[in-house]
Formats: structure tokens, sequence, C-alpha cells
């Protein structure tokens, strides 16, 4: 038995119809992004992983190692805590939100040096 609110829709996230995946600009965001940090030299691969109600777009600085970072979509969330995440090696959320560019914002910042 589901939980519904007065319009009679369930609260509960509802799986994605069909296969989840990038969508044509979402991808162009992502590995304009990706193309970046590989120029500067701190990204070297990638892998893109269809986990059924979600994908995966797992960024790596060596192929041999543990993703560095996780960007994924998951339409399900899109109304609660948005569609978007970007996860750090550890599993921990580093920014999760309803558009992809702010989202993607995370893993943009330029690195500098504390003198």
């Amino acid at each position: 038995m589901s939980i519904q609110d007065f319009s009679g829709a369930s609260s509960a996230p509802q799986p994605a119809k069909g296969p989840v995946f990038f969508e044509r600009k979402e991808l162009e965001l992502i590995l304009r992004l990706y193309g970046r940090k590989v120029a500067s030299g701190d990204w070297r691969d990638y892998s893109i992983d269809a986990l059924g109600d979600a994908v995966a777009f797992s960024i790596f600085r060596r192929t041999s190692e543990a993703p560095l970072y996780r960007i994924e979509k998951r339409p399900a969330l899109a109304r609660r805590q948005g569609a978007f995440a970007v996860f750090n090696q550890s599993g921990m959320v580093l920014k999760r939100g309803r558009e992809l560019a702010p989202v993607l914002a995370v893993l943009d910042r330029t690195k500098f040096d504390v003198i």
C-alpha cells in the first residue's frame, strides 16, 4: 500500500518507462567538461553505465583505479531532489539538482594554490 496525496498520485518515486540515458545536450555538457579536464591532464578515462533506473558517467584518473567522480541521472528523483547528482570516490553526494549545468559546476572549479 503506497501513501497518496490529495490528488491521488503516489508520493513514491515512479520507475522510469524504458531505458534511461543522457539526452544529447546533457551528454554534450558532460563531454565538454571532460575534454577540458583531459586537456589539463586531470582525467584520463570514462565509462557510461546503464543501471536500469539510472545512467552514470564515471570519470577516472587512471583506467585501473576506482572512478574519481560519478555523474548520475535518475529521472525518478526529478521532482524531489533533482534528476542529476555528482558523487565523489567514496560515494558522497557533492551536488544534486534539477539542471545539469549547475550540478557540473562543482567539477569545473579551477585548482588554486594557497601561499
